[in-house]
């Protein structure tokens, strides 16, 4: 069964709060949620799960793998266990801007090795940038995740459904959660060309109607390779974005 989680992000507990009850009140189709850590916020993403998991039984925290300590004990474990959060997904992250904050040579792989020897119980994601490498490095890169352990992944947003297709036969007997993210100005169209080397495909049109398009064919290409994704709203209208999926098809 196809399993449909949102990426929200937790810029304060009651700004999630306000969005968790909306996606369950409207939208029963949506299954979850996974959540970020952005150190430019207080809520760490294992703090909102705790909060959406009284909404949703799936909450899937980002975990960075450069704070955590290699010498110290995980410092969400315990929190994760008490919750019934069950799933994770492993991300490098980014350095901080505040060079103050200390970070760790802790790398993806290390981290999945990690969990799952501290909490075998625990199914630990990892990620796929499709446009962070060549396609042979990056699949190189996905082996060795599968090695460490990762149960599954969740992709970086693709921008075009033949490149999905690519990906699909690669990750054939995968787990996988395809992400998707609204583009819907020129604006966010050149930052995504210009930080993450998107390459977004012919008769692409930053507008929410093309978005909306897309969504419903990622969709059905989920649906019929039996698959997940996940939605990831960045300035975006969560309701009129969700809707547009669910209830004009």
């Amino acid at each position: 069964m196809t399993r449909i989680t949102v990426e929200l992000v937790p810029r304060s507990e009651e700004a999630l709060i306000s969005e968790l009850e909306m996606i369950q009140q409207e939208f029963p189709q949506v299954m979850g949620i996974n959540i970020p850590d952005l150190l430019r916020f207080p809520l760490r993403s294992w703090d909102a799960c705790t909060c959406a998991k009284r909404y949703f039984e799936t909450a899937i925290p980002h975990i960075r793998a450069i704070d955590l300590n290699p010498d110290m004990p995980l410092q969400m474990a315990e929190q994760l266990q008490q919750d019934g959060i069950t799933e994770v997904l492993i991300v490098t992250g980014d350095p901080p801007q505040d060079m103050s904050r200390k970070v760790y040579p802790t790398t993806s792989i290390d981290v999945i090795r990690r969990f799952k020897r501290e909490l075998p119980g625990m199914k630990v994601y990892a990620a796929i940038d499709p446009y962070r490498y060549s396609l042979r490095k990056e699949y190189d890169y996905i082996k060795r995740k599968i090695d460490a352990g990762a149960d599954g992944f969740f992709t970086q947003p693709f921008f075009d459904l033949r490149f999905m297709e690519i990906y699909g036969e690669m990750l054939e007997g995968q787990q996988v959660f395809w992400g998707i993210s609204p583009v819907t100005t020129e604006k966010s169209a050149c930052y995504w060309e210009t930080k993450n080397h998107v390459v977004f495909p012919a008769g692409f049109e930053p507008t929410l109607e093309w978005n909306i398009r897309f969504a419903r064919e990622v969709l059905d290409f989920v649906e019929q390779s039996k698959a997940n994704m996940y939605f990831m709203p960045i300035r975006t209208d969560l309701r009129a974005y969700l809707h547009g999926i669910f209830c004009n098809s």
